[in-house]
C-alpha cells in the first residue's frame, strides 16, 4: 500500500546578521554560524553574495527553483540579491562567508555548490577568527581565499524544483522521504494528475526523468549522510537500496568514486 508523504517537521527559525557587511576595501566577512538542530533561516537576500561552508553537518539552500545539498567538504555559493533560504539538516555548523559582489569569481547568476579544500577551510577559519588580525594579513587571506575559490571544482549537488503544484507536492515529498519508491503511475494518484502529465512535467520543467531526479535527491541526501560519516550500509539502507553494493555502484557513477574514496579525498584535498 503507498506510504502517504511524511510533513515536514516544524524547524526553529534562526536569523542572524553579520556584524559588519563586505564592501570594496574589505571584500570577504567570515562568521561562524551554530544554529539549532533543524534551523531554518527564512527566505532573504542580501546585497553581497554568500558561501556557506559546513564544519559539521549538512545544510539545504533552496533558491528560486534551486535546491542545493551542502556537506562538510563542500560549500554553497548564492549570489547576491537571490532570495534564499537554509535550512540544517539536523545539528549543522558552518561558516558563512559574504563576498563583495565585484571581488568574487563565483557565478553572478546562479547557486552552485564546489569543492571546500582544507585550504579553503583554513582560510576561513582565519577570517572568522576573533583574534586581532593586520589589514596586511587580512588583505592576505582574502586574496588567497579568493584565488582559492576561482580554482574550486563545482559539484552536481543542485536540484531544479518545478513551479506546476501538482509536480512541487511529488518533489517537496521526496526530498523529505527520498527512500519513497513509487513509481510515477502511483504517484499520479496521489499528486491529481496522470502519469503523462507528471512525465511530461518532469521533461518541460525539469529538463530530465522521473527516475533521474529522484536519483539525483538520493545523491544529494548520500552525500549528506556520508560526509557526516553515516556507514554506507546505513545510508543505502535509509534510501531504499536492496544493498550497500547497489548504492556503492549508483554513487561511483555519479561522482566518479565510492563513497569511503568520496569521504577520504574530502578530507584530504588541497
Amino acid at each position: 500500500m503507498p506510504r502517504p508523504p511524511r510533513a515536514p517537521a516544524a524547524r526553529p527559525n534562526f536569523f542572524p546578521m553579520p556584524r559588519t557587511a563586505p564592501s570594496a576595501e574589505v571584500p570577504v566577512i567570515a562568521h561562524l554560524r551554530a544554529p539549532p538542530a533543524d534551523a531554518l533561516i527564512e527566505s532573504h537576500r542580501h546585497a553581497w553574495g554568500q558561501l556557506i561552508l559546513p564544519l559539521r553537518g549538512g545544510l539545504r539552500i533552496t533558491a528560486g527553483n534551486t535546491s542545493l545539498i551542502a556537506p562538510i567538504f563542500r560549500a554553497a555559493w548564492v549570489p547576491a540579491e537571490m532570495l534564499h533560504e537554509v535550512a540544517a539538516l539536523g545539528v549543522a555548523e558552518f561558516y558563512a562567508l559574504y563576498l563583495w559582489p565585484d571581488a568574487s569569481p563565483l557565478p553572478a547568476d546562479r547557486c552552485v555548490v564546489i569543492e571546500a579544500s582544507p585550504l579553503l577551510r583554513d582560510l576561513a577559519a582565519a577570517l572568522a577568527s576573533e583574534a586581532p588580525v593586520t589589514a596586511r594579513r587580512h588583505e592576505l587571506i582574502t586574496a588567497l581565499l579568493i584565488e582559492e575559490l576561482r580554482d574550486a571544482p563545482a559539484v552536481s549537488l543542485d536540484l531544479q524544483m518545478p513551479t506546476d503544484r501538482r509536480l512541487r507536492l511529488l518533489c517537496d515529498a521526496l526530498m523529505e522521504q527520498p527512500d519513497d519508491d513509487r513509481s510515477l503511475s502511483q504517484w499520479a494518484d496521489e499528486v491529481g494528475a496522470s502519469e503523462r502529465t507528471l512525465a511530461r512535467l518532469f521533461s518541460t520543467e525539469l529538463g530530465t526523468s522521473f527516475g533521474t531526479w529522484r536519483q539525483q535527491v538520493r545523491l544529494a541526501r548520500a552525500v549528506d549522510w556520508i560526509a557526516r560519516g553515516v556507514p554506507v550500509a546505513s545510508v543505502a539502507a535509509r534510501l531504499g537500496y536492496a544493498n550497500p553494493a547497489a548504492f556503492s555502484a549508483m554513487f561511483r557513477r555519479a561522482l566518479g568514486v565510492s563513497p569511503r574514496e568520496f569521504t577520504r579525498e574530502g578530507r584530504t584535498k588541497g
